[in-house]
């Protein structure tokens, strides 16, 4: 990959990475409504605490306005995260981060379900909207729809 295809730079304890860029594609429906979604079940990063792999499932669902991502780039941004040392929360987050940063969606919900590790079932979820932000979960804990 060239340099110009890389994306912004990560760093997490000793590790620095470039990660690819999520490239985008015209939605050329932007005028419907309709929800998009993504499920990776090969994604990997080192805890960094033991630097072992942590394994995960990445359920990514939006509703795009002008922008659809494009799903070679989202597969090689996600399987770049395989040598880094993260937290699984840091992790949902920069992913989002990133996701909304390119595909400017109308709404997003991440979802990342840790595989099992020493009993303990671990699932991060955050919803994010382009009028809420982040404040989305307070409007869908009290039964509004948004």
């Amino acid at each position: 990959m060239k340099n110009s295809q890389r994306g912004s730079t990560f760093q997490s304890g000793m590790n620095k990475h470039a990660l690819p860029i999520l490239e985008t594609r015209e939605n050329k429906y932007s005028n419907r409504r309709f929800e998009c979604e993504h499920v990776f079940a090969e994604l990997t990063a080192l805890c960094p605490i033991t630097l072992l792999p942590d394994f995960y499932t990445l359920r990514l669902v939006y509703e795009p306005a002008r922008k659809l991502v494009e799903l070679k780039s989202m597969k090689l941004y996600l399987v770049a995260f395989r040598g880094l040392e993260i937290l699984h929360e840091e992790l949902a987050n920069r992913i989002l981060d990133d996701f909304i940063g390119k595909v400017k969606p109308r709404w997003v919900r991440i979802q990342l379900t840790v595989n099992n590790r020493g009993g303990i079932l671990t699932t991060i979820r955050r919803d994010w909207d382009r009028r809420l932000g982040d404040r989305i979960s307070e409007r869908l804990a009290k039964g509004r729809d948004t």
